[in-house]
């Protein structure tokens, strides 16, 4: 089992003045851990359930190019990014600059959204969730042609591109994650596109979303063995090594091979990394 540490949280106790410094110690106590994956969530407010929308939320892919820089070894990317935020060009150009400039070590982890508050507060259109994932399937395409070496135009129905020329080009291939267990949509995508999916383990174990996501792979000739399975758990200040333990034990028997874990209401960040450390030692 590998495990990720997401960053959704970062009301720090050492306070917004000195975010910087602390994220940065921050990952760097991960990557010493062992920890093999860092990522943090596409937001610009706060989610509820983990605090109020005022707390501090940092925009995803500038905190990413900060983390770039102050890691040495991890797996880097969006958990996962909202495909309503971005032309599907500037994620593609995005994803392959921080590929670049990490070293080859970020990949491109993108759904349909779903914050309709946060959109109309701050002026992001909000589409039906039909052209949502009519839009996310286009903008995969548009990744994956400019990572190619086709410089092709590419004709859509929601976006148009005369020349998809991207270079430099990425180092290594980017790992491209669909986000969500939707079982008609987004894990159909997952089959037909995917490296990897991310499901949430917060409702309890999501062992039927993996029997859809296979009968998926069925229909549309994948190997569902070439899709990587992960999964999302969130601690809090009363999880214990065990309980988490016990978790992730479930979680590897169910044949998921990475665990992101979130916290909420931990207000210093070593108390994480070390509950994710101890884990891992025991499973």
């Amino acid at each position: 089992m590998e495990f990720g540490l997401h960053i959704a949280d970062f009301t720090f106790d050492s306070g917004p003045a000195e975010l910087g410094p602390a994220l940065a110690r921050h990952v760097r106590h991960a990557e010493d851990a062992g920890i093999q994956r860092i990522t943090v969530m596409d937001h610009f407010w706060q989610l509820p359930g983990l605090g109020p929308v005022e707390h501090e939320m940092l925009e995803a892919y500038a905190t990413m190019g900060f983390l770039a820089a102050h890691t040495r070894k991890s797996m880097l990317h969006v958990l996962v990014t909202g495909v309503l935020y971005r032309h599907p060009a500037l994620l593609a150009k995005q994803v392959s600059t921080l590929n670049v400039l990490s070293g080859g070590r970020f990949g491109l982890g993108i759904g349909a959204g779903w914050n309709e508050q946060e959109c109309r507060g701050l002026g992001f259109p909000f589409a039906p969730v039909a052209q949502r994932f009519r839009e996310l399937e286009e903008t995969i395409q548009i990744c994956l042609q400019m990572w190619s070496d086709s410089e092709e135009p590419y004709e859509g129905a929601f976006w148009q591109l005369e020349r998809t020329l991207n270079s430099p080009q990425n180092l290594t291939k980017p790992m491209l994650m669909i986000g969500g267990g939707g079982e008609k949509k987004t894990l159909k995508l997952v089959a037909q596109y995917a490296d990897a999916c991310n499901l949430s383990a917060l409702g309890g174990m999501p062992a039927h979303k993996l029997d859809v996501l296979k009968a998926h792979c069925d229909d549309v000739g994948r190997d569902y063995d070439d899709i990587e399975k992960t999964a999302m758990i969130g601690v809090s200040p009363a999880s214990t090594v065990d309980t988490v333990t016990e978790q992730v034990r479930e979680l590897a028997g169910l044949g998921f091979t990475t665990t992101y874990v979130f916290s909420a209401g931990i207000t210093e960040p070593a108390r994480v990394v070390d509950l994710i450390a101890d884990v891992a030692k025991q499973v």
